[in-house]
């Protein structure tokens, strides 16, 4: 892929961004003085966000980059950082022509947000590449618990199955209290909790544990919460097999091995 007008004897290159939030929400910026239009998206001027360090390669090398910039949209506030709405988004960051935006243009990276760190008014955010997986382990680890996340490919359970929608009925310390869950908080601990209406709408978060009607989350969110606000819950797992078998009946697709022996064998015996 070649960008011809790179070769102009006058310089008219600019940085494009693109960012799409797990919510779904896009927003574009161009380093330049002007909003710029790029198919059908309108990048915002914002002369201040332009790319600290980018490194590509063509090995195996991580491709990765550090952003820096200016909070000179209200689109990206402090306060959407810190309550994480821009965590995990994706972001690609490319050359373009601002006299010809529809000429082609010159992809620099493309990849999500890793870890956000902000100071003052300014934020850094750090980029990983499409190698960043690599990281991974080639093999799974062997364990007693299931390495699957509740209702992946892996695990095979609906989700859609296991959640429910209620409005938030009181609110007690680091509480949430829905009385519509009739008792059986319980089982939805080890799941998530995400906020339909209200301040912190779009939001998810882990929940640590539910008793009766009450269910405790592992974070506050950043926006007090009101009652009557609707909220989904969705079922967790524990990862242990008796959960799989038992509850959800789905000990076929459980990803551990809880009868395989550990490094502690030989001392369960007496005299080891």
């Amino acid at each position: 892929m070649t960008a011809i007008w790179l070769d102009d004897p006058v310089t008219t290159a600019t940085y494009a961004w693109r960012l799409e939030r797990a919510d779904g929400v896009t927003l574009g910026f161009i380093s330049h003085d002007r909003d710029v239009t790029i198919s059908g998206l309108r990048y915002r001027a914002a002369p201040g966000m332009i790319p600290s360090t980018i490194s590509r390669s063509d090995n195996l090398d991580i491709d990765s980059a550090e952003i820096e910039g200016v909070l000179t949209s209200a689109a990206i506030s402090e306060e959407d950082l810190i309550s994480g709405r821009w965590d995990g988004a994706l972001l690609y960051i490319a050359l373009v022509n601002w006299e010809d935006p529809d000429a082609e243009a010159m992809p620099l990276i493309c990849g999500e947000f890793g870890q956000i760190t902000h100071s003052g008014d300014g934020f850094t955010v750090e980029m990983l590449g499409a190698t960043s997986f690599l990281d991974a382990a080639v093999a799974p680890v062997t364990s007693p618990s299931c390495r699957a996340e509740f209702g992946d490919r892996h695990c095979k359970i609906s989700r859609h199955r296991h959640q429910i929608e209620l409005p938030v009925t009181g609110i007690a310390d680091d509480q949430i209290i829905c009385t519509g869950l009739l008792g059986q908080a319980a089982r939805y601990g080890y799941g998530e909790l995400r906020f339909l209406e209200g301040a912190n709408t779009g939001l998810s978060f882990p929940i640590l544990s539910g008793q009766g009607d009450a269910v405790r989350l592992a974070e506050q969110p950043l926006h007090p919460v009101a009652e009557a606000i609707r909220v989904r819950l969705t079922e967790g797992c524990d990862r242990n097999f008796s959960t799989c078998r038992d509850r959800f009946a789905n000990s076929l697709n459980f990803r551990g091995e809880p009868y395989l022996p550990g490094n502690d064998l030989l001392t369960r015996y007496p005299g080891a």
